[in-house]
């Protein structure tokens, strides 16, 4: 009879965590985690409802005004006339040249914003006598109206050179100030221990600084997707002769307010997906630090 108590005893420690385990894999939910999560649905459900629900109300509101004559229907149309002018526009085959113009320019002056600012929050940090020299300029160039500098960039660089321009200046110096601020509050224990290791202050940026300022460069990136869309509007405002931003002049020019607002309603549908997509990186790229952290 010990015997076979023994043997039982040294059965135990191999198969306990088997079945524990087991048993909280088995263990049903609360009926209190239930009722949560079921209330957090149709908390989702009512939010999206009521955002649902008050796109379709300006609509009809919209929809109704200038149909009733409460306001001027040439000053701001009405949605059926936009849905009709882009119909039109489709088929008629110059609404995806617009759009293609527009989307070449925002991402070739995204993609200059994020690679020229990133280059130079990378040398301000590198070498802190150059922020000290640069930091006033930084500060007053980012506060400066770019629209201001549409003119000389049209001088200079002629009108498709300056929509680049524009758009670029808009957004890079947001991007130096933000990335190198990420930079400034990197973990300091961290930066003393692979100092203390012998690490030189490239090794540091590298194996320090940038793995642990991912989450800005993922707000930078969301912040210059609009900054560089509104750049190119207000270049092409300027000098294009096509785009997004220049069918909203031609339409105001030849009151076509239906024109006009059928180019903003796709603006707004063109930075929603360009900030859909930057979400879909951060989920990519966040996620197995995640499962990391949670494993």
């Amino acid at each position: 009879m010990s015997s076979d108590t023994s043997i039982a005893a040294a059965a135990l420690p191999s198969t306990a965590p088997a079945d524990a385990s087991a048993a909280r894999t088995a263990v049903p939910h609360s009926r209190q985690y239930l009722d949560w999560l079921a209330a957090r649905r149709r908390e989702k459900l009512l939010i999206v409802a009521a955002q649902i629900g008050l796109v379709l109300v300006v609509l009809a509101g919209w929809e109704i005004a200038p149909r009733l004559h409460w306001v001027n229907p040439m000053l701001t149309s009405y949605p059926s006339a936009i849905w009709t002018a882009f119909v039109q526009m489709v088929q008629g085959g110059e609404l995806g040249q617009h759009i293609v113009v527009t989307l070449v320019e925002v991402v070739v002056s995204f993609l200059l914003a994020m690679v020229l600012g990133t280059a130079v929050a990378v040398l301000l940090w590198l070498s802190p006598r150059l922020e000290r020299v640069l930091d006033p300029f930084l500060v007053v160039l980012n506060a400066l109206p770019k629209i201001a500098l549409v003119p000389i960039f049209y001088i200079w660089l002629g009108a498709e050179g300056s929509i680049y321009a524009v758009a670029v200046a808009v957004a890079l110096f947001i991007t130096i100030l933000m990335l190198y601020t990420g930079f400034r509050q990197s973990d300091p224990n961290k930066i003393k221990l692979a100092r203390t290791f012998g690490a030189t202050r490239g090794q540091i940026l590298a194996k320090v600084v940038l793995p642990s300022n991912v989450h800005t460069f993922i707000a930078t990136l969301k912040a210059n997707a609009g900054l560089s869309l509104v750049g190119v509007i207000v270049g092409e405002f300027q000098a294009s002769k096509a785009g997004l931003g220049y069918l909203i002049v031609y339409g105001s020019q030849i009151f076509r307010m239906d024109m006009v607002m059928a180019a903003i309603v796709i603006l707004g549908f063109m930075s929603l997906a360009i900030y859909a997509l930057i979400q879909w990186a951060e989920f990519r790229i966040t996620r197995p630090a995640k499962r990391a952290s949670a494993g």
